[in-house]
């Protein structure tokens, strides 16, 4: 058995589950999220929890076996707790600001960037170097930040740009270690 795969999924009391024609349904206090399982794959409930079992031990059955797992337990997590990504914008004179619900940009080019959020994502700014995402989609979330951050990536000599809320980044050193050699 996968070692992801064989953990029960413990189901919260305010959210409901709804298995049918090999389609997991979740509804919870923020919202509702669906997951087709495939023909191998089936869940059922017990009590408080969500056992998910496959038909074989072929190696792609295996392999979704715990992804499955992983995509209910996050979505029992969403509608119930929902996600969240920051991303920090470093630069001299680089802002974001609100209009709306969308996200306007200025990070160094010669216009401004419109960020419009995906369905079911929530972009708000804190102060004017701070955009947070939130929804109860954990990989919506994460592309959303992803696209965000791909509007303008941070330089690697001076840090510039746009990174996600706690990354580190490493700074390359430059042209002066090449001058005192010669």
């Amino acid at each position: 058995m996968s070692r992801v795969g064989r953990l029960p999924i413990p189901v919260p009391k305010d959210v409901v589950v709804k298995i049918e024609n090999g389609e997991v349904a979740i509804k919870g206090p923020k919202g509702e999220l669906r997951q087709v399982l495939g023909a191998d794959i089936s869940v059922k409930q017990e009590k408080e929890e969500l056992i998910v079992t496959r038909a074989n031990d072929t190696r792609d059955v295996r392999a979704r076996h715990g992804l499955i797992r992983a995509l209910l337990a996050n979505m029992v997590t969403g509608v119930t707790k929902g996600f969240e990504r920051g991303i920090d914008i470093v630069g001299v004179g680089y802002r974001a600001q609100k209009t709306g619900d969308k996200v306007v940009l200025n990070v160094g080019y010669s216009h401004p960037v419109e960020v419009t959020p995906m369905p079911g994502i929530t972009l708000a700014v804190e102060g004017t170097t701070k955009v947070k995402i939130t929804g109860i989609d954990k990989a919506a979330v994460g592309l959303m930040a992803a696209k965000i951050k791909a509007i303008k990536p941070h330089d690697a000599y001076k840090g510039k740009g746009l990174r996600y809320a706690g990354e580190q980044v490493r700074l390359k050193p430059g042209k002066a270690g090449k001058a005192i050699g010669k």
